[in-house]
């Protein structure tokens, strides 16, 4: 046990399913995991925002911009379940902390990096490429590491909930991209939106160290969880079955699933900007960059109101599982055939809401589902099903870029994407489930 720590042992009546976290831990973690998922996709979505005026400023093709945009995802595949798994060992909020700290650098330095390297034509985007291959490194381990500190540190009952509300951090950090950035980019130009949201990263991240990570100091821990009383556990308590789950249907199930709504999201989230700006250019950058985003935050909460309903009404977990994540590919694919189809403006900004909302079901449903499967290892099980999910993002967006640079037909690219999301409901439908294999 760490000496510096101390801890209160509470004896007597607790029982095993007792919350290491305390009521007030809880509000403190929870605020500051969601303000730094916030700043995570904050960042994350600087380049997708500011691809248009930075490849008109560096004169990058089509095919350019995507590989500089899907790079991003080579790196993200790489650190899942290496995340989850030293969370799993180490504790998720280190391995968040030292991870914050780099991908903030990054965020800041990128306009330095592209100034550099556009002297050197031939090796400007490798370059550019390679910086944004270790930011998705840094970035892949957040979500591993969260839902690993939360199964940790949490009752059974509150983890999904609680995990499924801090993925609406992502939205936020979308907004906040979008209208900020949009600002600062029309008023200041594109190399500015880099340098203050990285700025903003480093200042969540010293939040992270002297603020929440400080309150271990007075941890409360449940004797009857020994295992849980030392950071620093043994190999065999902390080594994943991974046979025993690659044996189960379910396992793949989820992990397939996962891959092909993220598909969908990734190609979104990084084209976004460019479809409005390329299709209807008298569009007001900060309308369409905010409004489909605000649709996550609800549609997140409202999905996690039925789950709760459904499951106090006795209906099986697995069922409501499959319930919630039907209505996100439901809703993404009737609204993905309406914008291929469509040249209307506020039609296709309508749809491209619905979508991003859609993923808030997602969110209450096969993401929070390594949780059910593998509740001793979910940081290391939801690093792997976030590896694989990855795939669909840096293939799907490079892609995406080569179908506009050959035909510059939008409607190719929505059709490609639900019909992915088409394969993935009926592989979760039909072998989904959430009892748990260990």
């Amino acid at each position: 046990m760490d000496e510096k720590l101390k801890y209160s042992l509470l004896r007597g009546d607790l029982v095993d399913t007792q919350s290491i976290w305390t009521r007030h831990e809880k509000r403190v973690w929870f605020i500051t995991l969601i303000t730094g998922t916030c700043m995570l996709y904050s960042t994350r979505t600087t380049m997708p925002l500011l691809v248009p005026a930075v490849a008109a400023a560096q004169k990058w093709s089509k095919t350019d911009s995507g590989t500089v945009l899907s790079s991003f995802f080579w790196g993200y595949t790489l650190t899942q379940v290496v995340g989850g798994y030293f969370s799993d060992r180490f504790g998720g909020q280190r391995v968040i902390l030292i991870a914050a700290l780099g991908w903030s650098l990054i965020t800041f330095l990128m306009p330095t990096i592209i100034w550099s390297t556009s002297s050197i034509k031939s090796y400007a985007i490798p370059c550019i490429v390679t910086v944004r291959i270790l930011n998705g490194a840094l970035q892949g381990v957040h979500f591993p590491s969260m839902i690993s500190l939360t199964s940790q540190n949490l009752c059974p009952n509150e983890r999904s909930s609680f995990f499924g509300l801090l993925t609406a951090g992502s939205a936020l950090g979308t907004l906040l991209t979008g209208i900020m950035g949009s600002f600062i980019l029309d008023y200041f130009g594109w190399s500015y939106v880099f340098r203050v949201i990285g700025l903003m990263g480093f200042a969540w991240a010293l939040v992270l160290r002297y603020y929440a990570m400080a309150g271990e100091r007075n941890r409360i821990i449940n004797i009857a969880t020994p295992s849980r009383l030392c950071a620093n556990r043994t190999p065999t308590e902390t080594a994943v079955p991974w046979l025993r789950y690659f044996g189960r249907l379910s396992f793949w199930a989820c992990v397939l699933t996962h891959a092909c709504e993220m598909n969908c999201f990734f190609v979104l989230l990084s084209w976004l900007p460019t479809y409005f700006h390329d299709g209807f250019p008298h569009a007001k950058g900060w309308v369409v960059n905010m409004i489909p985003w605000l649709a996550l935050p609800p549609c997140t909460l409202f999905a996690k109101y039925l789950t709760t309903q459904m499951l106090a009404r006795d209906w099986s977990t697995t069922t409501v599982r499959k319930l919630i994540q039907s209505c996100c590919f439901a809703a993404q694919n009737l609204a993905l055939f309406v914008m291929s189809r469509t040249t209307d403006f506020h039609t296709a900004l309508i749809c491209m809401t619905i979508i991003i909302g859609g993923t808030g079901f997602h969110n209450n449903a096969v993401t929070v589902n390594p949780q059910d499967l593998a509740p001793l290892h979910s940081g290391s099980v939801f690093g792997l099903m976030n590896t694989v999910g990855a795939i669909p993002g840096f293939l799907g967006v490079y892609l995406a870029g080569h179908i506009l640079e050959l035909t510059q037909s939008w409607p190719m690219v929505f059709s490609a994407a639900a019909g992915i999301n088409l394969v993935g409901w009926i592989i979760f439908i039909v072998f989904g489930s959430a009892e748990a294999i260990v």
